[in-house]
């Protein structure tokens, strides 16, 4: 895993609504897209690591999955500010 516990603990700072919430959904799509471009770079070296692929592809779905939470239970104004934030969309 790439995120160190610093790392994460920036994360958890800037999105989070305290420094003890690290299960709401922005913190969780935080961290995974954290993850996500850390294995996203090791594929670009690596492009015939197809377990790290499959790995990557279950990451993306599950932080595609909160965002629709996000989208559909909370203010679409939060949800696109988290995008912006990101970096997601453009």
């Amino acid at each position: 895993m790439a995120v160190t516990s610093e790392r994460k603990k920036e994360l958890v700072a800037g999105y989070g609504k305290s420094d003890k919430d690290t299960g709401s959904a922005e913190v969780q799509i935080a961290i995974l897209t954290e993850r996500i471009n850390h294995l996203t770079e090791h594929l670009k070296i690596n492009s015939k690591d197809f377990a790290t692929r499959r790995g990557l592809m279950k990451l993306v779905g599950r932080r595609r999955r909160l965002l629709n939470y996000l989208k559909r239970h909370r203010e679409p104004e939060a949800y696109k500010a988290l995008l912006t934030k990101l970096n997601l969309r453009k």
